[in-house]
């Protein structure tokens, strides 16, 4: 069952047929295969749907999917048309509230702009790799391995910042940080915040990154260092930075692993 489901979702536009598999797609198929109430599953499902940037619109079409493969014997890898008219409303219901609480509950706290550095917010990142993978892909080829295109690469700041007992010292210093990758990284890029001490910056690749990485070093340890409170909570080593580039893997939820990763 859980083939045909999945043969029949591609087959009516699923736009990435790697990331269609999460837990919950088997524990929907636990519950339908063995009699019982699937609505936490589903629950489970849509969440997890939102919480990967996939769309209400995507989610309730392969419910609608689901439906018809469990309703028609024939419907096997077949194109699936408004199949959504016919699930049960209760569970229509159940998935767009469960998708809708994951959306919401992030609203508040991931805004698209940080209110302390000015750095966009996960969400906005998460949003941006979203579009990249859908524009790499319906290119033909995928965002970390495009031959005669430009190559998208995600670059993993990494500060020293003073200890945690000084955690004003430790906001000024990425509040620095933050101001000189934007100078540096102007040209379209995203220069996001994952958490309150990890930027990163997605870009394309080209060939003055490597310069523009060593010019965002410099520019970051010019004003960290600059500070004396700052500078007296660093080593001797007399670097306050690294950016290193962290591949971007082929598909877009292991992409979203990556960031949680980093966090």
């Amino acid at each position: 069952m859980r083939s045909r489901w999945r043969g029949a979702t591609l087959a009516s536009g699923w736009p990435f047929p790697d990331d269609w598999a999460c837990p919950a797609v088997d524990r929907v198929c636990e519950a339908v295969t063995s009699g019982d109430d699937p609505g936490e599953a589903v629950d489970e499902l849509a969440a997890q749907r939102a919480d990967s940037g996939i769309g209400l619109d995507e989610t309730l079409r392969d419910l609608g999917v689901l439906h018809a493969v469990l309703s028609r014997a024939d419907t096997g890898s077949a194109l699936v048309g408004e199949e959504c008219d016919d699930v049960p409303a209760s569970l229509l219901r159940r998935a767009a509230l469960a998708w809708a609480d994951v959306v919401s509950g992030r609203s508040a706290a991931r805004e698209v702009t940080d209110a302390l550095t000015g750095l966009s917010t996960l969400s906005y990142l998460r949003m941006r790799l979203y579009e990249v993978y859908r524009e790499t892909r319906g290119a033909g080829a995928e965002a970390a391995t495009s031959p005669g295109r430009d190559i998208y690469a995600l670059l993993v700041v990494t500060l020293r910042l003073p200890g945690s007992d000084d955690r004003w010292a430790r906001l000024m210093a990425l509040v620095l940080a933050a101001d000189a990758l934007r100078e540096v990284f102007d040209a379209g890029e995203t220069v996001s915040l994952l958490h309150e001490s990890t930027p990163v910056v997605l870009t394309r690749d080209e060939p003055r990154l490597v310069e523009r990485c060593s010019r965002a070093e410099a520019a970051i340890d010019e004003r960290v260092l600059a500070d004396p409170e700052l500078a007296r909570a660093l080593d001797d080593s007399g670097s306050a930075v690294r950016i290193r580039r962290a591949p971007l893997p082929s598909e877009y939820s292991r992409a979203c692993e990556l960031l949680d990763s980093l966090r």
